[in-house]
């Protein structure tokens, strides 16, 4: 196949496939690879879509200079393949890191890189599995040299050519903005549980919650996207009885308040909302019981016993 595709996405997983799939609807003529024959399968039939067999025969269709979006979980997963394509690269290409990776490790690797004359641009990527239809939002940092080119690939993956993307600055800002954008992710949420928990806890009053979900959605301050999909979440499942209370978190609300105290900002709602997410993991269960047994040492109280063996 000849080298004309625009930019080669590399991790087909459930947002790496979308991404490439709403670049080729846009006309932009792109390739993917995935180690998994699966998430190849996946996208091999869309149009305007090229599926590599290795990597290497994937980057071999890209035309100069070279782009090659990397779409993986932050981590050793993927370091190890940005290492991979930067080997297959040649100076003045371009590799993007659109996993939400702690910008300390984005600016580590930006380094390494720009050592090999590669372009390294860190995009925080937010929209999740309705970003195929409605367009994600983006927040990258990297040099202008590097992003200008890329700005139809930026444009294309937002929700319009003109709005829901930002240059927020050098390389490791996007992966800051996008840290940030999800500390205010954890705050916004965990409100909405606090609000919604009230509502369902006053029962003489047989309040409707899906109800007050939906009358909220318009007209209110509290109103959001976030509303929209509460709504449509307690319209499903109203006692949501069959979820079980665990919330796990991915990393960024940690490094949001850890930025907080290495820059003196006070952060109580994100790390007030970071705490609700730990404990729900089982993380406070040895201070809840150490709590009720000094409560029994100096005042009697009855304690519980645990359910199950070693808990």
């Amino acid at each position: 196949m000849s080298a004309d595709r625009t930019l080669a996405m590399v991790g087909l997983g459930r947002m790496g496939a979308s991404m490439l799939r709403r670049l080729a609807r846009a006309g932009l003529p792109v390739c993917g690879f995935d180690v998994a024959e699966a998430a190849r399968a996946g996208v091999a039939g869309e149009p305007g879509v090229a599926v590599g067999t290795s990597l290497a025969a994937t980057i071999a269709m890209l035309r100069a200079p070279r782009a090659v979006w990397v779409m993986l979980p932050a981590g050793a997963i993927t370091t190890q393949t940005i290492d991979a394509v930067a080997g297959l690269l040649s100076p003045g290409d371009v590799i993007l890191d659109g996993g939400n990776a702690d910008y300390h490790d984005t600016l580590r690797q930006a380094a390494s890189l720009e050592a090999r004359g590669l372009h390294f641009i860190d995009v925080g990527v937010s929209g999740g599995v309705w970003g195929l239809a409605e367009g994600y939002g983006l927040m990258f940092g990297g040099p202008k040299s590097a992003v200008t080119p890329l700005l139809p690939v930026f444009q294309a993956l937002a929700p319009a050519a003109d709005r829901g993307w930002v240059h927020c600055g050098p390389t490791g800002s996007g992966h800051y903005t996008k840290m940030v954008h999800n500390g205010i992710e954890y705050g916004a949420m965990q409100a909405y549980a606090e609000g919604f928990a009230l509502l369902h806890a006053k029962r003489e009053f047989a309040l409707d919650v899906a109800a007050i979900a939906e009358a909220w959605r318009h007209g209110t301050v509290v109103r959001s996207w976030l509303l929209d999909l509460a709504a449509g979440a307690l319209r499903q499942d109203p006692l949501m009885d069959q979820v079980a209370p665990l919330v796990a978190d991915s990393g960024e609300g940690r490094w949001t308040v850890r930025e907080g105290l290495d820059l003196g900002v006070p952060l109580p709602v994100t790390a007030a909302a970071l705490n609700v997410r730990l404990a729900s993991q089982g993380r406070g269960d040895y201070g809840a019981r150490f709590l009720a047994r000094l409560r029994n040492a100096f005042g009697g109280h009855a304690v519980g016993r645990a359910d199950r063996p070693g808990s």
